[in-house]
């Protein structure tokens, strides 16, 4: 006879536990631990025979002829350049974001486009009442698009209404943390719950082809919040990010089953909603009339997509017997230490006694590894108080041997760059500019670079 066994499911990160624990064994935090009453765990005593009762699946070879899948363009470019062309038919889509951060208002704006481009449209908030989303769309002048609007919570009673009849060609459940489905016990947003309903609309997606958008919360670390295998079951895991303080917005292909990832696409917050950056490079540079010690600008990439943003430092010479501080905006901390240490020990620097500032002006974090050689030409620009050429850039990434080692895609960041005024790069020695017209000079280790910048 199956011996039912309960489990418990910790609410903060999805842990599964055979007992209850006041604090989970994973996250560490506490209280979090609750009993899944929407599952039970049954234990077999006997061996069955796994060969029998089940049905047939259907096999096919990998090389059979299946056709690309049919995508909806919305109109926004930044947001299809995100998607890699648009909403793929019987996708499932997570945008995910800090509060206030502008996700409802994207999807409002792509929703009144494609309803106006003649595709069927819904879009279902659990969070606020119909009325309160007609008074946002007037005010980004969206009042007049075809748009099917509706509140409720209940996965069963959505999909029981768009499931009569022709579905709509996309959903847009805002958000899913506040849908509850009634074959799982629980509140809204706990683990089972999400992970219970958004199965049920995915579900929906694949059978009926229709494209299922579902917003998601996130927590205060930035990521989504839930359980870890809602990312895992949808096609597509768009991040908004951006600092409320600051107009600009990125919304980032974190995974995308038919589209590259790392793809960007920049926005900028007005009074009349998001409009699309055509320049993004044009954000997070300022006004460079003349040379300013500390600062050097690096062509990043986002995708297939240069950025040019700019890299400030600042070094300040303390009295002896104090501590120095390390502080980084925009920049992975570690990094900055191990370019510091390589400065040191490579090149004879000596940062031992002054505070460190990085800063990434406009807000925007860097994660390619080509800043390196930037970051070490603005410490050493700030060091000596001798400025970077203003029409210069930089890009390369340094070892801990000091070498200055090449990067990808250096034809991309020459172009950009050129494109934007500047004529001359500090790179690798092996980086050719090809047809960009910029002046390359190319540094084999990054001693060079010092003797370079201070004229030595």
């Amino acid at each position: 006879m199956a011996k039912p066994q309960k489990r418990y499911v910790c609410q903060a990160c999805g842990t599964i536990a055979s007992k209850w624990a006041g604090q989970c064994a994973d996250c560490g935090e506490w209280n979090t631990m609750v009993e899944d009453a929407g599952a039970v765990v049954t234990v077999f005593q006997a061996r069955h025979n796994l060969q029998s009762g089940g049905r047939a699946i259907e096999v096919s070879g990998l090389n059979a002829d299946v056709p690309l899948p049919e995508r909806m363009a919305t109109g926004i470019a930044e947001l299809d350049r995100a998607l890699g062309g648009g909403f793929v038919e019987g996708s499932a889509t997570l945008i995910g974001g800090d509060p206030g951060i502008g996700k409802s208002t994207l999807l409002l704006q792509a929703a009144a486009r494609l309803a106006r481009a003649g595709q069927g449209v819904a879009y279902v908030s659990g969070e606020e009442a119909a009325d309160q989303v007609r008074l946002r769309a007037r005010r980004l002048g969206l009042g007049d698009a075809p748009v099917q609007l509706a509140a409720a919570t209940s996965v069963r009673d959505i999909l029981t209404t768009f499931g009569q009849g022709a579905p709509p060609a996309l959903l847009i459940i805002d958000s899913i943390q506040t849908m509850h489905s009634d074959l799982i016990e629980g509140a809204p947003g706990t683990v089972s719950q999400v992970r219970a309903s958004s199965g049920e609309l995915i579900r929906f997606a694949k059978e009926r082809g229709t494209a299922v958008v579902l917003v998601g919360h996130v927590t205060k670390d930035g990521s989504i919040a839930g359980p870890r295998v809602l990312e895992h079951m949808v096609d597509t895991v768009l991040s908004f990010e951006g600092e409320r303080s600051h107009q600009y917005r990125i919304l980032r292909a974190v995974k995308n089953r038919f589209g590259g990832t790392d793809e960007i696409g920049v926005f900028a917050m007005e009074a009349e909603g998001l409009s699309e950056v055509g320049n993004p490079s044009s954000l997070f540079l300022t006004h460079r009339d003349e040379s300013v010690t500390g600062t050097v600008v690096f062509p990043a990439l986002e995708g297939t997509r240069p950025v040019l943003v700019e890299i400030q430092a600042l070094v300040v010479r303390l009295a002896s017997g104090a501590t120095p501080r390390r502080a980084v905006v925009g920049w992975d901390s570690g990094r900055l230490a191990m370019i510091l240490a390589v400065l040191e020990a490579r090149c004879g620097l000596s940062f031992s006694s002054c505070e460190v500032y990085l800063n990434i002006a406009g807000g925007y974090r860097v994660q390619d590894p080509a800043a390196d050689l930037a970051v070490a030409a603005a410490l050493v620009s700030a060091l000596s108080e001798r400025p970077v050429p203003a029409d210069c850039v930089a890009f390369g990434e340094v070892a801990l041997s000091g070498e200055v080692r090449p990067v990808a895609h250096t034809n991309l960041r020459c172009r950009e760059a050129a494109k934007l005024g500047f004529s001359r790069a500090l790179a690798p020695a092996a980086a050719t500019g090809g047809e960009s017209g910029l002046a390359l000079s190319g540094f084999k280790g990054l001693g060079q670079l010092v003797d370079h910048l201070l004229g030595r």
